[in-house]
């Protein structure tokens, strides 16, 4: 079983209002949706994880990261020019993981807590990439000026133009991260076998 890229879901929503060219704090929201597994032992739970496990890239991971974010942007005219002031983002990341139905005898137990803790490690860094993806994308918004723009449709197609390779990057980043993860010797694989292993 691999993780696969993350797909990246970016909604733009602009907004006008008067403040000055700022970056703004912002923070993130966290949320837990669990999917149950069915089993007491650690070969039952990870083959129900295999059937239930979220569907990404046409096959089924243990756990999965998404998000959604969306902007309030002002693009003010000040004049000819038009500058974008301020971008406020709204970053809601959701953590899809495993839960079992039934209650695991002790030692399982024990092994399921080990492995559960540390496929939470490995998705709250997914999380903290996007939490990266849209620091930068505030970074690169606030503060963009042209000197002859009417309307703001200048403004605006520079920053959708810039948006693109920003996406690229991040999905990336994803990709390569689980791909050394779910390697042999990786993090997570280290997690599976010792899981499984008796």
């Amino acid at each position: 079983m691999t993780l696969n890229a993350r797909q990246l879901v970016v909604l733009l929503v602009s907004t006008l209002a008067a403040v000055p060219a700022v970056a703004q704090e912002w923070t993130a929201t966290e949320k837990v949706d669990h999917y149950k597994v069915n089993g007491t032992s650690p070969m039952e739970l990870y083959q129900s994880i295999g059937e239930r496990g979220p569907k990404l890239g046409g096959g089924r991971v243990i756990a999965h990261t998404s998000f959604k974010l969306t902007w309030q942007r002002d693009y003010q005219q000040q004049g000819a020019a038009c500058v974008l002031a301020s971008a406020k983002p709204k970053l809601v990341i959701t953590y899809t993981l495993p839960k079992p139905t039934q209650k695991l005898p002790a030692d399982v137990a024990v092994k399921w807590s080990k492995f559960y803790d540390g496929i939470v490690t490995h998705e709250k860094l997914h999380g903290q990439f996007m939490r990266d993806l849209t620091q930068q994308i505030q970074d690169i918004s606030v503060g963009l000026r042209d000197e002859n723009d009417p309307g703001c449709k200048k403004v605006r197609a520079a920053l959708q133009a810039q948006l693109k390779p920003i996406s690229d990057a991040h999905v990336a980043r994803h990709s390569e991260y689980d791909q050394v993860e779910m390697s042999p010797g990786g993090a997570v694989h280290q997690l599976i076998l010792a899981f499984l292993n008796p």
